[in-house]
């Protein structure tokens, strides 16, 4: 009896579902009571334990949920043969509207469609990426329990619409009878360059990551002052609860981006010079030194300082150090640096326009 690959295709939304259409009982079976028995068992471990921990293992239940999708499509394209009936015993020759049909199903995933046109080392990479990539973050961010990297997130939409339109665009060049190269995106991109010269095109999609695009062109100084200074405003904003600062992130993200694409440009017509973004802190080693001894010695306070000796205050005093200490000291400490700060700027202004009036 024929199979539909569309009804298999869709019956595998339900986990085991489309394996069972095609025949395949004891496959979809497994799929059915693993996909819904490790979170189901994970659940029932936290609700005794309460150990919040295992619900990590409920993650291998939307893992083995997309290794079923994947498992559908590719048996229904091998019991797909030029007529639309399933043979398992002869050799199957791809008709090439069943082999875009399955090309952009597997494509749903990074990676899985390249596989299905026989590029398995570009496929492979892609897939390493997308997958590496959305276990990192997440990683970082159970690990050290800041949300805020999870807006690295962002990156994975951009990894899968590239991975999307780059399988499209080689299954048209195999359609058109071109031989198709098993080889990775970056190695296209750099492929045939003249002495060794970095890709614009690299460079620009590395600059959406702040400070990477520069440290791609061997710009160290200044990919490493944009990498920090956006990872740690990020921190900072964060830790002294300045929401009202939150836009200096996007600005930051911007400057860094465009910058990354100016001196890709300045890279293809010459060399470029690794100049520092702030130049006051390279010529001022001091200053620098200063402002991270006195953050060491905040955070050797509110971190160890204070909390021993809290107990000893509460109890005989009655004073809250924890509270005074976040709802006044850290406030007034932020308002003395923004007011020095403030100063500075103008000073240096004044400094400024007597210098022009005297060379006038």
């Amino acid at each position: 009896m024929n199979k539909n690959p569309m009804i298999a295709f869709l019956l595998a939304f339900f986990p085991g579902g489309g394996l069972m259409y095609l025949g395949k009982v004891m496959r979809g079976l497994f799929y059915t009571t693993v996909v819904i028995g490790i979170p189901a068992l994970s659940a029932a471990v936290v609700f005794i334990t309460g150990f919040n921990f295992f619900l990590v293992f409920a993650l291998g239940g939307l893992l083995m949920y997309l290794i079923n999708f994947i498992d559908t499509v590719m048996t229904a394209s091998k019991l797909y043969n030029r007529t639309g009936e399933p043979d398992e015993g002869a050799a199957v020759e791809k008709n090439p509207d069943s082999e875009r049909f399955f090309t952009i199903v597997l494509s749903i995933i990074p990676g899985l469609g390249h596989l299905q046109l026989g590029l398995v080392y570009r496929g492979i990479t892609m897939l390493a990426v997308f997958l590496g990539l959305g276990v990192m973050i997440l990683f970082v961010t159970m690990m050290t329990g800041r949300s805020e990297f999870l807006v690295f997130l962002a990156s994975l939409p951009i990894i899968w619409i590239y991975g999307f339109f780059d399988v499209m665009q080689l299954l048209d060049r195999k359609s058109k009878g071109e031989t198709l190269e098993d080889r990775t995106v970056l190695e296209d991109l750099q492929n045939k360059r003249p002495d060794d010269r970095k890709s614009k095109s690299i460079a620009t999609l590395l600059s959406i990551v702040p400070g990477a695009g520069h440290l791609y062109l061997g710009l160290q100084r200044r990919g490493i002052q944009l990498m920090a200074g956006f990872l740690l405003s990020i921190y900072i904003l964060d830790v002294l609860r300045l929401g009202i600062f939150l836009f200096v992130v996007p600005i930051l993200w911007f400057y860094s981006f465009f910058d990354g694409l100016q001196k890709a440009s300045q890279y293809e017509s010459g060399e470029v010079e690794d100049e520092p973004v702030i130049t006051y802190l390279m010529n001022h080693q001091k200053w620098m030194g200063i402002g991270l001894i006195a953050m060491g010695i905040y955070y050797l306070g509110t971190d160890v300082f204070l909390p021993m000796a809290e107990p000893y205050l509460q109890s005989h005093y009655q004073i809250n150090v924890h509270f005074i200490v976040q709802s006044y000291i850290q406030p007034a400490l932020i308002c003395v640096i923004l007011i020095g700060g403030g100063i500075k700027l103008l000073a240096g202004k004044k400094t400024t326009s007597n210098r022009e009036g005297e060379e006038t």
